[in-house]
């Protein structure tokens, strides 16, 4: 009974301490079955970069460098080991076209992006809002260059996030099911416990809320598909 799972939600990268990343990743891992089987705190860290460029960073007042957001991502990793088939999700945030953003700031944003491979981002392209200090400045970005550095952004994060989703292909993930497949009654949509939403055959109002033993067969940028393994549901 009760919650099944709970997610962090998103900590500043600022904020985020050595133990602070110890005690949520520990806790996510249940040590006596190896990793394998999650406690209720899923293995999922939303941590917002922003920007690839210490430059722009600054110029944000985000209170961190690259070098330091990276220690931060390098940390979580070394809790789940890929090769072991212990799976982390780690998601962000970017906004491209920052006020005084240069080519080179938006390629370091690109090399960040392309060293973590995040499961999940949200981007988006820098708007000027009422009373922030950045709407003000002279050095703001063409429209036609945020738009192009957006369309790129979003392209590189669909690679990564097939990337990640790949990585579950043929293994055994504990799916909890939310309800029915809105395109196929068929089957039924459950998560991930790196929330990556997953699609198999199954009667949604008998397995809704419980959590199932699946195969994954088949890995998209954002979903996943495949097959119950076993009657097991808790």
């Amino acid at each position: 009974g009760g919650v099944a799972r709970v997610r962090f939600a998103t900590s500043h990268p600022r904020y985020m301490s050595d133990d602070v990343v110890d005690t949520l990743a520990s806790s996510m891992r249940d040590v006596e079955s190896g990793g394998r089987s999650h406690g209720r705190l899923m293995p999922v860290f939303h941590i917002p970069a922003q920007s690839g460029s210490d430059r722009v960073l600054k110029d944000m007042g985000r209170g961190y460098t690259k070098e330091r957001y990276m220690s931060i991502v390098d940390r979580i990793n070394r809790y789940f080991p890929t090769a072991a088939h212990e799976f982390v999700a780690i998601t962000s945030d970017f906004i491209v076209g920052f006020p005084g953003e240069t080519n080179e700031d938006f390629e370091d944003t690109l090399h960040l992006m392309d060293e973590v491979k995040f499961s999940a981002a949200m981007c988006a392209a820098y708007s000027p809002r009422p009373n922030t200090p950045a709407a003000l400045w002279e050095n703001q970005v063409p429209e036609d260059v945020k738009e192009k550095r957006l369309k790129e952004i979003l392209a590189l994060q669909e690679q990564h996030a097939l990337y990640r989703s790949r990585e579950l292909l043929d293994t055994v993930q504990d799916v909890l099911v939310e309800g029915p497949n809105p395109k196929d009654g068929t089957q039924v949509l459950g998560r991930t416990p790196t929330n990556r939403i997953t699609f198999f055959p199954g009667n949604a109002q008998e397995l809704k809320g419980t959590i199932v033993r699946v195969r994954i067969s088949d890995a998209r940028p954002f979903t996943l598909s495949g097959e119950r393994v076993g009657d097991d549901v808790r």
